[in-house]
This record gives C-alpha cells, sequence and structure tokens, in this order.
C-alpha cells in the first residue's frame, strides 16, 4: 500500500476530485495548507500599503491506496492539476506499513 499525499492549487480541487472519481479512486483527506517553494509568495496592496504574502494557499489530498492503483493516480492527478505555471504544487508516495478501520477492526487492504 502505498500513500499519496499531492499539494495542489485549491482551484483545481474539483476538477481533480471528479477525475479521481471517475477512475475508481473515491476516499481521500482534504486539507486547506498554506505554503511556498520556488513560488515565494507574492506582494499585494493593503489600504495604500504594500506587503509580502510570503505562504500561499494551497490544497493537500492523502490519499491510501494499493499499489496497483498508485500510477493511475498520479497520472490522473499530474494530466488534471498541471497548468504549465509555477506553483502547480508536488506528489509525494510514500510507503504504508498498515492500516485500520476503526469501526470494523478491518486492516490493510480491507480497510481502504
Amino acid at each position: 500500500m502505498k500513500k499519496v499525499e499531492a499539494i495542489i492549487k485549491p482551484f483545481k480541487l474539483d476538477d481533480v476530485r471528479e477525475a479521481l472519481a471517475e477512475i475508481g479512486i473515491t476516499g481521500m483527506t482534504v486539507t486547506e495548507v498554506k505554503g511556498f517553494g520556488r513560488q515565494k509568495g507574492h506582494t499585494e496592496l493593503y489600504r495604500g500599503a504594500e506587503y509580502n504574502v510570503d505562504f500561499l494557499p494551497k490544497v493537500r489530498l492523502d490519499i491510501v491506496l494499493s499499489d496497483d492503483q498508485v500510477e493511475r493516480c498520479l497520472d490522473t492527478i499530474v494530466k488534471v492539476a498541471q497548468s504549465g505555471k509555477i506553483g502547480d504544487g508536488k506528489i509525494f508516495v510514500t510507503d504504508v506499513e498498515r492500516v485500520i478501520r476503526i469501526r470494523t477492526g478491518e486492516e490493510n487492504e480491507d480497510a481502504i
């Protein structure tokens, strides 16, 4: 099993969620996050004063999948979330040792 963490632009969330549902991936956790990489924030004007916005709003998707679903998931996220501009985000894939569904006690693949 793998955990896919995708950090994307907030306005891409609905499109990514719908595209993942089309390939059979429906379970995920979504968190509003802030951060920056090469994009390094931007300058805004507020009441006549300029100030730097260092942390930009992003959305993080956490998805736990069986190994055979990972590549389709990654391909879908990249295809849908990519605009070709700086700040499109990143995807991290890590191993998951164990999953337990609290309600039933089911484990691993059965718990996903």
